[in-house]
């Protein structure tokens, strides 16, 4: 059931990218909480296989793959929009292939990226990338600022004078705040991502483990 609703959110989000591009003010204006319930359904599959006790690695796995799929194709439909500098997704994909690779060395002993068994190796790291507190503040930045880029394209279209939208986005405190949530979340993306990387710096010196042939006789 979990891993239904991790392939429900990616088959929604390139839905949603579809009808941005070519959809009206209306069909992006219904888009907007469309893309709100995406990143609100980001914990409801960690919760679902916690309390159907279905919890395993590759669960784990594929949510932080799905994750990563949904933000990646975010940011890459909204920078050939014009909407955000084309470094934006660049900067997101190449953190996320790092942390990933680093992780998957992690995976193999034993380690997780959250919970109890996670690799970081002190609490300052645990907190920037584990903690709640710090991935909450990521999700919403991330949900909030993919929302008013949604809303943004709208209201970039001509009949959008005289609409919700035109009305919404023609505040400058909307659009601050907007941007604030947007430039947010890619800083948290980076500040999330450095700890991983220097935690993982034992890795690099650590010698490779003999493999099954090189212990046959």
């Amino acid at each position: 059931m979990a891993n239904l609703i991790t392939i429900a959110r990616l088959l929604l989000v390139f839905v949603v990218i579809a009808l941005v591009y070519e959809g009206g003010v209306t069909t992006i204006t219904i888009c907007i909480p469309v893309i709100a319930l995406i990143f609100a359904a980001d914990g409801l599959d960690g919760y679902v296989a916690r309390r159907r006790q279905s919890t395993s690695q590759f669960g784990s796995i594929f949510d932080i793959a799905g994750d990563r799929i949904v933000e990646n194709a975010l940011w890459i439909a909204f920078a050939n929009l014009g909407l955000i500098t084309v470094a934006a997704p660049l900067l997101v994909m190449t953190r996320g292939f790092i942390v990933d690779g680093i992780r998957s060395v992690s995976y193999a002993e034993g380690k997780t990226a959250f919970g109890k068994e996670n690799m970081m190796r002190s609490d300052l790291t645990r907190w920037l990338t584990a903690g709640r507190f710090m991935r909450g503040l990521y999700g919403y930045a991330k949900a909030l600022g993919f929302v008013f880029l949604t809303g943004l394209e709208g209201y970039r279209h001509r009949d959008a004078s005289g609409t919700l939208l035109g009305d919404v986005y023609g505040s400058d405190i909307v659009r601050a705040i907007g941007w604030i949530c947007v430039w947010g979340a890619l800083a948290l993306t980076v500040i999330r991502g450095l700890p991983v990387i220097v935690d993982a710096s034992s890795l690099w010196s650590k010698p490779p483990q003999p493999s099954a042939e090189q212990h046959a006789p």
